[in-house]
């Protein structure tokens, strides 16, 4: 009887096993997709994506048309080909992702999601603009006065691009990161006016069933609090809000803080 006793516990020991590494293989952790924001680039995650990787997750960055090193004419970037530029990315990339965007990446992942919803397990806001269907970023952006980038953009004189003075640059994006203000002043390019013309219109079935989160930066000067908060309101399903008490790049102010809640989102 013993005998046979141990042999049960051994089965079932093995079975148990098999079962917890089969749900392991059929519950793989997703892909994180990060979408930068405006007078940025794909730079702007590396110290969270060797974080993420170090944990187990498959991180994709990239740089969207006329940002960063991508090369892609300014007057031929705009809101439709990032769009396009991030759908092919998660097409490429096996089961679902979860897809995140800073400042004005959120519109690009907005648009994206309605397109490509199969393909989309979550979507997180990184203090990013958050359109209802048929907004662009410009009206999302004007209402907020108290924005700095807002009454600072200095326009091209072919109307294609904006700049910011290296002040404030410097202000909203690296307040309380100082090792990361030679990477802003450096790697930043004027931003192609295009993407604040830029809108999708959503549906219910696509964009509305998918999970959203949002994170918020409660010393932000490029999107500010207030407005941070009326665009969660606005959209009634965001599942959960993270507060950081950084400025507008939390991925450089506190990486660490950032990677544990990307963590608890997925």
């Amino acid at each position: 009887m013993r005998l046979l006793f141990i042999i049960f516990m051994l089965t079932s020991t093995l079975l148990t096993t098999s079962c917890d590494d089969d749900k392991d293989e059929a519950d793989p952790k997703p892909t994180f997709v990060f979408v930068h924001g405006t007078f940025a680039g794909q730079y702007a995650w590396h110290l969270i994506k060797p974080k993420l990787e170090a944990k187990g997750y498959q991180v994709v960055t990239f740089d969207l048309p006329a940002h960063g090193d991508d090369q892609t004419p300014v007057s031929q970037a705009n809101f439709e080909l990032y769009v396009k530029t991030t759908v092919d990315k998660i097409n490429a990339i096996p089961g679902k992702v979860v897809l995140v965007g800073h400042s004005g990446g959120g519109m690009v992942i907005t648009a994206a999601a309605e397109q490509i919803s199969s393909k989309i397990e979550k979507l997180v806001y990184m203090c990013a603009f958050l359109p209802k269907s048929d907004q662009t970023l410009y009206e999302l952006a004007i209402s907020d006065t108290a924005s700095l980038l807002g009454r600072s953009l200095q326009p091209s004189q072919d109307g294609l691009t904006a700049s910011l003075p290296e002040d404030v640059l410097v202000q909203v994006f690296a307040v309380d990161a100082s090792e990361e203000i030679q990477k802003v002043v450096a790697k930043t390019r004027p931003e192609p006016l295009a993407i604040f013309q830029g809108k999708a219109t959503l549906t219910a079935a696509n964009f509305g069933k998918i999970p959203k989160y949002y994170i918020k930066t409660l010393k932000d000067e490029g999107v500010t609090p207030a407005t941070q908060q009326k665009m969660i309101d606005a959209n009634g399903s965001v599942v959960k809000t993270y507060t950081m008490n950084t400025s507008h790049s939390p991925y450089w102010a506190q990486p660490d803080e950032l990677v544990t809640i990307l963590q608890e989102i997925n």
